[in-house]
């Protein structure tokens, strides 16, 4: 019994490890207890698993070398409290509130424009603040009174706030892919750039389901009545307005353009936003009346957001800054917006600090323990039977994909994001390595995967963190003084469920076509026309070079050295050093003949095959004639 526990400590150690955690222990204790645990029963045990534990006292003194090394010294992880402390002050500062109202009154003579204004805004989150609770919270606070309040069915409307909320964890600069990245090896730069197309896919088939749902039940997505347009219309001043702006971007490219080159576009964008940010804040402030009210408010209240997004973003897909710079860009970037509405105060800053403290030392703990527990779990070469398992699967490198897409959607359930990219991360990534998968396209099958957990009924944390803000009584709308029915928990889990299909959706999509990935790595070098020549040329090229090796022949077409191993003249070195194709020197003169000792028996000898010229002595090596 004792040596059959022994050589099948592995699956033992992670199945303990899931009833820990079943049993509802903190993951970063459960992890730390279930690794210590085992390293004692593995040093026990290791004279009777026949070499498969590899475990030791001495070994714990490793412990605090994986802690300082891979955790205090670890500058990627760095960028997570940068950005959580950035999302926090946005939160506070109202801009969530003040893109609602705006993408609202745009999109609100259309059916589902509310629902259409709540996923855009999502996305704009995503990329600003990367925090999913944060944007959960705020979108239900400010949009879901007001889809209540204009009949949208409450299974909709909550379904569409939860699920844009977590679109903060594919789209970047989200805490996830930093946290995968690190956990697979591999740049947060391209883990970015790899998850900035599927993460935009997504936002559009969220769209497209609430457009088939305005088709198809309209009376569950109604357009905002006009009443309620407090900013009236204007679009026309707006396409205008944009038209003019994309003229100026196109004729400051060609005028920068020998000045910047390929950075031209970039140069160009920022000076036409920023023309028309101040020619709208100079109309309102003057009430010239140049633009409708409305294309002021959507010019105004958007530029500073997307300014903050290419702020982060943009250096970094350039390479101008590192994730971890980007971040404290960002961060600065957040308390001057929160500051130049006038919402930047003592309050607001101990309070995101407080909050990103928090989150920080939960993702700091979660950590030491997986250490701990991966120091064990190798140990018992936990990682070889988990890549034997996953490698072993029928059906390749797709059908690995495919159980490792249903397995975390399983363990989903009851993980969250952090503990999933903690645990089961590393355990697969040699796995898809060892069967040649791209580990980013990896990644980013995970992150999507992985934002199923916010939405699973009924553990998803997305939904929970609507059910807080939701009314959970009957209460009065403030603004018609209709008697409002609350929300039940029901209807929130009802109303996720079509937006986990969409998820699931989408895996299949980035799997099926992994190019929506591989864009990080550039155009694909075009190798049909390369062609490689050998100059070919006398004693000074390529062959005459190497056919004075003493016999041993021209790889290059050039004829061999007599057999029998004799070198050319003035021999002792490795011939003439070639010239690759210019014209050859001139030929030396002849040397005065050398006196000949008597040949020798061993002398005479023929040459084996080839011209390796054995019988004589090394080929071309100090040798003289």
């Amino acid at each position: 019994m004792l040596e059959f526990i022994a050589q099948n400590m592995a699956p033992i150690m992670f199945l303990s490890l899931i009833i820990f955690l079943l049993y509802g222990y903190p993951v970063a204790f459960a992890l730390s207890a279930c690794g210590l645990l085992f390293f004692v029963i593995g040093v026990e045990l290791a004279p009777l698993s026949g070499g498969t534990i590899n475990l030791s006292w001495p070994l714990l003194r490793a412990i605090p070398d994986r802690f300082f090394g891979g955790v205090v010294a670890n500058e990627t992880l760095l960028a997570v409290p940068f950005f959580t402390f950035m999302g926090i002050v946005l939160e506070k500062s109202g801009m969530a509130e003040d893109l609602l109202d705006t993408i609202g009154q745009l999109f609100g003579p259309v059916r589902g424009g509310l629902a259409y204004a709540v996923i855009i805004v999502g996305a704009l989150l995503a990329a600003t603040t990367g925090v999913v609770a944060a944007s959960v919270i705020a979108m239900g606070l400010i949009s879901l009174p007001i889809m209540l309040r204009y009949g949208y069915d409450r299974r909709i409307a909550a379904g569409t706030i939860a699920a844009s909320g977590t679109l903060a964890q594919i789209i970047p600069p989200s805490l996830v892919l930093i946290v995968l990245a690190d956990q697979l090896g591999r740049s947060v730069g391209d883990m970015y750039k790899g998850a900035l197309i599927p993460g935009l896919v997504l936002t559009g088939i969220y769209m497209l389901y609430i457009f088939l749902m305005s088709i198809f039940r309209p009376h569950t997505v109604p357009a905002l009545p006009k009443e309620a347009r407090t900013l009236g219309s204007g679009v026309t001043s707006l396409i205008v307005a944009l038209a003019i702006g994309g003229a100026i971007f196109y004729g400051l490219y060609h005028f920068f353009h020998p000045t910047y080159g390929k950075n031209a576009d970039v140069v160009a964008a920022v000076v036409a936003v920023l023309v028309i940010y101040l020619v709208a804040v100079i109309d309102k402030g003057a009430k010239i009346g140049l633009m409708s009210r409305l294309a002021q408010q959507v010019i105004i209240v958007l530029i500073p957001p997307l300014t903050l997004i290419f702020l982060v973003l943009g250096t970094i897909f350039l390479g101008i800054a590192t994730p971890t710079e980007g971040g404290a860009m960002g961060a600065v970037g957040a308390l001057i917006l929160a500051g130049a509405k006038g919402r930047l105060n003592y309050t607001v800053i101990s309070q995101a600090l407080a909050a990103t403290t928090r989150l920080s030392a939960f993702v700091m703990f979660i950590l030491i323990g997986a250490r701990i527990f991966s120091l064990t779990f190798y140990g018992v070469n936990g990682h070889i039977w988990v890549e034997h398992l996953l490698t072993s699967l029928p059906g390749g490198e797709l059908g690995f994909l495919i159980a490792v897409s249903v397995l975390v959607f399983l363990l989903a359930f009851f993980l969250d994001f952090f503990e999933l990219a903690f645990i089961i991360v590393p355990l697969l990534a040699p796995a898809a390595e060892s069967l040649g998968i791209d580990l980013i396209w990896f990644g980013v099958i995970l992150g999507v995967n992985m934002q199923t957990s916010f939405m699973h009924p009924p553990f998803g944390f997305a939904l929970f963190y609507l059910r807080s803000v939701a009314p959970k009584l009957p209460y009065t709308d403030r603004v018609t003084g209709k008697t409002m029915a609350p929300v039940k928990s029901s209807q929130i889990y009802w109303g996720a469920v079509p937006f986990v299909a969409i998820q699931l959706i989408m895996i299949a999509i980035v799997i099926a076509f992994p190019q929506m990935v591989m864009h990080y790595k550039g155009p694909v070098v075009d190798t049909s026309n390369v062609r490689i020549e050998i100059p070919s040329g006398g004693s000074g090229g390529l062959g005459g070079g190497f056919g004075s090796l003493g016999g041993l022949g021209s790889p290059f077409g050039q004829p061999s050295a007599p057999a029998g191993g004799q070198v050319a003249p003035q021999g002792g070195g490795l011939g003439t050093p070639p010239n690759f194709g210019g014209p050859a020197p001139d030929a030396p003169a002849p040397a005065a003949p050398a006196p000949q000792a008597p040949a020798t028996p061993q002398e005479t000898q023929p040459a084996a095959p080839g011209g390796l010229g054995l019988g004589g002595p090394p080929p071309g090596l100090g040798g003289s004639n």
